[in-house]
């Protein structure tokens, strides 16, 4: 069963450096952290160049302003109280912070007017496009939708498989099945999707990352059984298998012609219906499954290549068949 979608208006500023201070290499201009409890409320980082000329239409207030060579040189070839008058304009608009690439470092009176603003100041080695690049990707990523999902996800040669069904139909037995034929656990009861763009990408908790619950035996650890590689902390997802009851055989696909998606905030996945009974290697099956599916991103389709020799059969076209 899944949760609810989860949607990020807004992230606090102190949120953003204790996320991403060691990739940013951003660091602390003063001690105060008074200004952590404002909020970010949009993913991309802006450069304030015209509103530092005094241009505030359609001015980005609600994002990371970052003062790169350009801003830089621009606020020192003011005069000083023109410097302070656009740096005042510029606090008006409660921005969440500033962030100086390339180490530089603002005057000290635009320092004091951020002081008293309560705005924080963050400093940064890294190359404005560089730092402006890496900054929107995490923000993006901070900002995504995500759900949760009641299955398991492994990784297996590359395909990141979704494996889910009811209670009790061995999402977790298939997902050890998988582990053995060398493929990796990425979550297993709780799987925590994240809409990246076009994809859609699966994580767990990072307390249960590693762990898969064995009826009968208990927890487990999968790095412990089967090594570090048998674990992964994130995967796109390419592909849905859904267990089903043994009871259910004659209301899956049995052709494979026609398969229909499974919608998963808002992205269609490609989906296979498996069904569960005794004496099944339900992991050979979700292995073949997942082949299939490369060899059609191929452009090989096997069972449309046996319904197109069918048809050339039963037209006469193909007596050789």
């Amino acid at each position: 069963m899944a949760s609810q979608v989860k949607k990020i208006t807004s992230i606090s500023v102190g949120r953003f450096y204790e996320r991403h201070h060691e990739a940013l290499k951003l660091r602390l201009v003063g001690d105060s952290q008074d200004g952590f409890e404002r909020t970010i409320r949009e993913p991309a980082p802006n450069r304030p160049g015209l509103a530092l000329a005094g241009f505030f239409t359609y001015f980005a207030n609600k994002r990371i302003q970052v003062v790169g060579n350009s801003e830089a040189s621009y606020l020192k070839k003011l005069s000083p109280s023109l410097r302070v008058q656009r740096f005042r304009q510029l606090c008006e608009k409660r921005i969440p912070c500033v962030v100086t690439s390339r180490d530089h470092t603002l005057p000290d009176e635009l320092l004091a007017i951020a002081s008293e603003d309560k705005l924080t100041i963050f400093r940064t080695p890294m190359v404005t496009m560089q730092f402006l690049n890496l900054a929107s990707i995490l923000l993006e990523q901070d900002f995504a939708e995500s759900i949760t999902l009641h299955g398991c996800m492994v990784d297996f040669r590359g395909v990141g498989i979704l494996i889910i069904g009811s209670s009790g139909s061995g999402k977790s037995e298939t997902a050890i099945g998988l582990l053995e034929r060398g493929g990796a656990l990425v979550a297993d009861d709780m799987v925590r999707m994240q809409r990246h763009g076009d994809e859609l990408i699966a994580s767990c908790p990072d307390l249960a990352r590693g762990y898969i619950e064995m009826r009968g035996i208990g927890i487990i650890n999968a790095a412990n059984l089967y090594g570090l590689s048998a674990i992964r902390p994130e995967k796109r997802l390419d592909l849905v298998v859904t267990l089903k009851d043994e009871s259910d055989l004659n209301n899956v696909d049995r052709l494979g012609l026609h398969r229909e998606g499974h919608v998963i905030l808002g992205h269609s996945i490609p989906h296979v219906e498996i069904p569960v009974a005794a004496g099944r290697d339900t992991a050979r099956l979700v292995t073949v499954a997942a082949l299939d599916l490369q060899l059609r991103r191929l452009g090989y389709d096997m069972a449309d290549e046996f319904n197109q020799k069918l048809l050339a059969k039963m037209q006469g076209n193909d007596p050789a068949i």
